[in-house]
C-alpha cells in the first residue's frame, strides 16, 4: 500500500510542475501556442479551470493556479498521512 501512495504522491508532485510551467509560459511570447504548450494546456487547463470559476482574477494577475498548487501539495500531504509513507 505504500507503493501506491508514494505513487500518487509523486504524480501530484510531477504535476504541479507542469502547472508551474504552465505558469512560467504565459511569459513568453506564443510559448503557449507551441506544441509543447498545447499538451501542457490540455493536461493542466481542466485542472485550472474550476479554480478559475470561483477565484477572480486581481487585475492583471491569475492567482488561480498558485491556489491549485497549494491544494495539489495539500493532497499530497494527505496521500502520505493516509498510507503513511
Amino acid at each position: 500500500m505504500q507503493t501506491i501512495g508514494l505513487l500518487i504522491h509523486q504524480v501530484l508532485y510531477i504535476y504541479s510542475f507542469f502547472i508551474i510551467g504552465y505558469i512560467l509560459m504565459s511569459w513568453f511570447p506564443n510559448a503557449r501556442e507551441s506544441s509543447i504548450g498545447q499538451f501542457i494546456g490540455r493536461i493542466v487547463e481542466p485542472y485550472l479551470e474550476p479554480f478559475r470559476k470561483f477565484i477572480p482574477p486581481l487585475g492583471m494577475i491569475d492567482i488561480s493556479p498558485i491556489v491549485a498548487i497549494i491544494v495539489l501539495r495539500l493532497a499530497g500531504g494527505g496521500v502520505r498521512a493516509l498510507f503513511g509513507i
